[in-house]
C-alpha cells in the first residue's frame, strides 16, 4: 500500500534533521567510560619507566659498569707460594729427610700507570652506559607517545565511523519512508540500504583498530583495558617545532663517549707495553741442619717477541673510526634535525588547514546536502557524495592531527627530550 499525504515531505525534512550535527557540535568526542580517572600521556610514560625491559636492560649495563669501575680501581692480588726441594730422591734425599721447604708471597707491581689507565677506559665505559640509559628513556617516551597518539586517533575514528553509521541508518529510513510516498525510485532504498550496511563494515572496523591500539598501550604500560585517555592537547595545533634540547643530543652523546673510551684504550694499550715488576719475599727451612733463611726474588718479563706494538695500532686504529663516526654523526643529526623541523612545520600547517576550514566547507556541504534531499531539491547521489566528502574530510583530519604530534615526538627524541611533549 503507496502511503501519499502533503505533510509527509516535512516529515521527512524533520526526521533528517533530527539527525544533523549542530555547526559546532565535537564529533570526534571520546567514547570511552570516563568512571575511572582519565590516563594522561605523563601517567602512560611513568607507568611504562617502571615497567619496560629494554630500560631495565639499559640500567643493569650501567650496574655491570660501575661493578668493573670498582674492580678496575683495586690493586692485584698476591700469590703465597710454598716449595719443597731435595725430596723423594736417593740416599739422603730419600723421603723428606733433607728436605728445604719454602714459603713466599710474591706481589707484582704495575708499572707505567696500568691501573689508572684500566680506570679510565672502565669509566669511559661507565659513561657509555648511562648515555644508553638516556637514549632507552628517550625511545620509551617516543613510543608510549605514538602509542598514546594511535588510541587517541582510533577512538576518534571509531566514534566518527558510528556517527556515519547512524546517520545512514537514518538516511536509508527516509528513503523508505519517500519510495512508499512514490517521491523516489526504490533503488534509492536499495542504494541506502547499501550505504549503511558499508558504514556498518567500517564502524566494526574502526572499532577494532581501537581496540588493538588500547591492547598495544595497555601493554606497554602494563594496566588491563579498557583504558580511558585524556589527550585535551590532540587537537591543539598552536604549537610548533620550537622544542628546547635537554642538554646533549643523545646520539652525538652516544659518539662522544665512543671517542672518550678509544682514547683511554690507546693510553692503556701504551701502558700495558711496560713490562711489570714481580717482588717476592720469604723464608726457607732447611731440615738438615734446622736452620731458616730469608728468600728473596725480583723477576721482570723480557719483552722479546711481543712488544705490545699491535695493541697499540689496534687501539688506535679504533680511535680513528670513533672519531670519523662521530664527524658522520654531527653531519647526519644536522641533516635530520632540519628535516624532522620540517617535517613538523609540514604536518602543523596540513593539521590546521584539515580541521579548519576544510572541515567546516565538508559538513556545511553535507548539512545542505541533507536539507536538500529531504526536501527533493537534491537527489540521493548528491547526498551520498556529500557525505562520502564529509568521511573522507574527517578522515584526513584525524590522520592530519595524529601526524602532527607524532612528527613533535620524533623531533623531541632527536633533541633527547626525556619528558613528554605534552603537559596535561
Amino acid at each position: 500500500m503507496v502511503i501519499r499525504s502533503p505533510h509527509l515531505p516535512h516529515l521527512v525534512a524533520v526526521a533528517i534533521l533530527a539527525v544533523v550535527p549542530a555547526p559546532g557540535r565535537q564529533l570526534y568526542a571520546q567514547s570511552l567510560p570516563t568512571a575511572a580517572p582519565a590516563l594522561t600521556l605523563s601517567d602512560a610514560v611513568a607507568r611504562a619507566r617502571a615497567v619496560a625491559p629494554g630500560l631495565r636492560g639499559a640500567e643493569a649495563s650501567v650496574n655491570v659498569a660501575n661493578a668493573t669501575v670498582q674492580s678496575s680501581r683495586l690493586l692485584p692480588n698476591p700469590t703465597l707460594s710454598v716449595a719443597a726441594e731435595n725430596v723423594l730422591g736417593t740416599g739422603r734425599y730419600a723421603r723428606f729427610g733433607a728436605s728445604e721447604t719454602t714459603f713466599s708471597v710474591s706481589m707484582p707491581l704495575e708499572l707505567g700507570g696500568k691501573r689508572a689507565a684500566r680506570t679510565r677506559v672502565a669509566l669511559a665505559d661507565q659513561a657509555n652506559a648511562l648515555v644508553g640509559v638516556t637514549a632507552a628513556k628517550a625511545d620509551l617516551t617516543l613510543r608510549i607517545t605514538q602509542a598514546f597518539i594511535a588510541v587517541v586517533a582510533s577512538e576518534r575514528r571509531a566514534k566518527a565511523a558510528n556517527e556515519r553509521r547512524e546517520l545512514f541508518e537514518q538516511a536509508e529510513r527516509v528513503a523508505r519512508l519517500r519510495v512508499s510516498a512514490g517521491k523516489v525510485s526504490p533503488i534509492d532504498e536499495q542504494r541506502a540500504s547499501a550505504q549503511r550496511i558499508s558504514a556498518a563494515v567500517a564502524a566494526e572496523r574502526a572499532e577494532r583498530a581501537a581496540n588493538v591500539a588500547q591492547a598495544n598501550l595497555a601493554r606497554l604500560i602494563g594496566a588491563a583495558q579498557p583504558l580511558a585517555v585524556a589527550a585535551p592537547w590532540f587537537d591543539d595545533t598552536s604549537a610548533g617545532s620550537e622544542l628546547g634540547a635537554s642538554g646533549t643530543f643523545p646520539s652525538l652523546a652516544a659518539a662522544d663517549a665512543q671517542v672518550a673510551a678509544a682514547n683511554a684504550r690507546v693510553d692503556a694499550a701504551r701502558s700495558a707495553r711496560i713490562p711489570d715488576l714481580t717482588v717476592s719475599a720469604g723464608a726457607r727451612r732447611l731440615k738438615e741442619t734446622n736452620d731458616n733463611a730469608a728468600v728473596l726474588s725480583l723477576s721482570v718479563p723480557l719483552p722479546l717477541f711481543n712488544r705490545g706494538n699491535a695493541v697499540v695500532t689496534r687501539a688506535r686504529a679504533e680511535l680513528d673510526k670513533a672519531e670519523a663516526d662521530r664527524s658522520a654523526v654531527e653531519l647526519d643529526l644536522a641533516e635530520t634535525l632540519a628535516s624532522a623541523r620540517a617535517d613538523v612545520d609540514n604536518a602543523k600547517a596540513s593539521a590546521a588547514s584539515a580541521n579548519g576550514p576544510e572541515l567546516a566547507a565538508a559538513r556545511e556541504a553535507a548539512r545542505i546536502a541533507r536539507i536538500g534531499y529531504s526536501e527533493g531539491k537534491f537527489s540521493q547521489l548528491d547526498l551520498i557524495e556529500a557525505e562520502r566528502s564529509l568521511s573522507q574530510t574527517q578522515e584526513a583530519a584525524i590522520d592530519a592531527l595524529a601526524a602532527f604530534h607524532d612528527a613533535r615526538a620524533r623531533l623531541a627524541r632527536l633533541l633527547g627530550r626525556l619528558d613528554p611533549i605534552y603537559k596535561d
